[in-house]
């Protein structure tokens, strides 16, 4: 009895330790709530070649991810094949009408066949830029996963990275980029 009297709070804390480590999305809550924008990517910087890929706009008119360059930007690379992609859709849509002045969006459908993702837009009625990426992805951004999902500040730094499908009209979302524009 005497021992744990002396120790409590080193128990406290190797028991505070235990369930932060051996509950599923503590640590995640955790880093969330007290590291918003945190450097995910070890501070990689994307350069000037990394954003030269010519984009066929689905949805609006072609472009080249360069002319994106110096602006806050979500990218996102998708499927319609991918059903993890498909989940987040509606809360994309809903981010991008709120913030849609305050961040530019682009939207790369991967492994694609353009009426698949024409057909998926129009269904939804949704309405954020999609593209089809016409030339090579920097190693640095293709994604390994779907979704894959940076936000990339206006210096080109990856300032978040999320390779799995996330409500991005939650609070901590919306933090994030309204964290951006400081």
């Amino acid at each position: 009895m005497n021992f744990i009297k002396k120790n409590i709070i080193y128990l406290l804390l190797s028991a505070g330790l235990l369930v932060v480590f051996s509950v599923p999305g503590i640590l995640d809550k955790i880093k969330t709530q007290f590291f918003p924008i945190a450097t995910i990517e070890q501070a990689i910087t994307i350069t000037d070649a990394d954003y030269d890929i010519e984009l066929k706009g689905i949805n609006v008119p072609d472009s080249n991810l360069k002319n994106f360059k110096n602006k806050n930007l979500f990218l996102n690379f998708w499927g319609t094949w991918c059903p993890p992609c498909r989940t987040e859709w509606p809360t994309i849509q809903a981010l991008y009408n709120s913030k849609k002045n305050e961040i530019d969006f682009v939207l790369i459908a991967m492994q694609d066949e353009e009426e698949n993702v024409m057909k998926f837009l129009k269904e939804n009625q949704y309405t954020v830029p999609v593209y089809i990426a016409q030339s090579p992805v920097s190693e640095k951004i293709l994604p390994k996963a779907f979704p894959t999902t940076f936000l990339i500040n206006k210096n080109g730094n990856i300032l978040f990275k999320e390779d799995a499908s996330k409500d991005w009209n939650s609070k901590d979302a919306h933090r994030l980029i309204e964290a951006m524009k400081e």
